[in-house]
């Protein structure tokens, strides 16, 4: 299993991490993702552990806590061999404060879900998408005394805009605070505005990249195809898919290209879409989900080899897409803006 510095911090995690969405099944939203219990857990976990991959993201709202519950009783006795990242903002109750990056919430919600894990501290801790309430001081002090206290190792990011990363990078600094080393992101080849300005964002300011959904809700793993039917069962058509309306078209003409270089290469297509991610600038890890053994098996065939240069173009020049304003703007004088490169 290959292995890759975190951003600027001393980290080293796996290029694959698995994630735990599929833990618990509790509520609509979640059920779609999957409906693993603690036996199946556990196998999954020891899969993952054989095949080099200790690194395990997780978090609070996964089935109400019930994701972290079970991974915590799947790790037991080898807490000390895996990294393991949960997060905590969004919604945990009913009342005003059980949500938010408030100092009040995050603490409530550290001691909560290193219960549920069954251990005395957290790897990595996300904050799940940014609090436009809360005063950024005020979330960045409060987890910078949770990595003075010991029940923190590192601090991250999830979801922000390309302002509040910085933002949240420019207090830290001033005050001499923890500052987040990576930002888990949604990024895949039929998605790409992460390139626009938070890989930028991250190249310059050394923030890795823990990429969420790879195969964009599992649009690229290869049931969804031209002059066919939408597959019935699958997470999107469920109620648990994310990202925006799809072009049907554009979709297929990324898994026409995927087709060509996974014939090229003897590998699936949700096996080469994975590949293509880890080539990308800033990419540390790419989170891999698995309802079951056998997909968990297939996705970590995604690793041990790479595309070629040629195969990268191929794909890249499928699932370009016209950026929006001010990137199409700036793209217009590379000289004065380079783009990040990716060969």
């Amino acid at each position: 299993m290959e292995y890759r510095q975190l951003g600027n911090s001393g980290l080293q995690v796996p290029v694959l991490s698995f994630g735990t969405a599929t833990f618990g099944g509790v509520g609509d939203f979640f059920k779609a993702w999957g409906t693993t219990q603690q036996e199946e857990a556990n196998r999954l976990v020891k899969l993952c552990m054989d095949a080099g991959v200790n690194f395990f993201d997780t978090a609070n709202v996964y089935s109400r806590g019930v994701a972290e519950e079970i991974l915590g009783h799947a790790i037991k006795g080898i807490r000390d061999q895996v990294i393991l990242s949960t997060k905590a903002t969004f919604v945990m109750g009913d009342g005003p404060n059980d949500y938010s990056s408030s100092r009040f919430h995050l603490l409530r919600q550290v001691e909560d879900s290193l219960r549920r894990l069954q251990t005395d501290y957290i790897d990595i801790y996300h904050m799940h998408g940014f609090d436009g309430n809360t005063p950024v001081e005020e979330t960045l002090r409060t987890l910078d005394n949770l990595v003075q206290s010991g029940k923190v190792r590192y601090i991250a990011c999830s979801n922000f805009s390309g302002w509040h990363l910085m933002k949240s990078l420019s207090v830290s600094e001033r005050y001499g605070w923890t500052k987040y080393i990576a930002h888990q992101a949604y990024y895949s080849l039929l998605d790409r505005e992460f390139e626009w300005e938070l890989m930028p964002l991250g190249i310059d300011q050394k923030v890795g990249t823990i990429v969420w959904s790879p195969l964009a809700s599992g649009r690229l793993g290869g049931k969804y195809r031209r002059n066919q039917p939408l597959p019935k069962e699958n997470r999107v058509q469920q109620g648990g898919g994310h990202g925006p309306a799809l072009n049907e078209e554009f979709l297929y003409t990324i898994m026409d290209a995927l087709d060509e270089v996974a014939a090229e290469t003897g590998k699936s297509v949700a096996q080469v879409a994975l590949n293509w991610v880890l080539q990308r600038p800033t990419v540390a890890n790419i989170i891999i989900g698995a309802r079951n053994e056998e997909q968990l098996k297939q996705n970590l065939d995604a690793v041990g080899w790479n595309l070629t240069t040629e195969q990268v173009k191929k794909l890249d020049a499928a699932s370009d897409r016209d950026a929006i304003y001010p990137y199409w703007h700036q793209r217009q004088n590379t000289q004065l803006n380079p783009l990040p490169k990716f060969y």
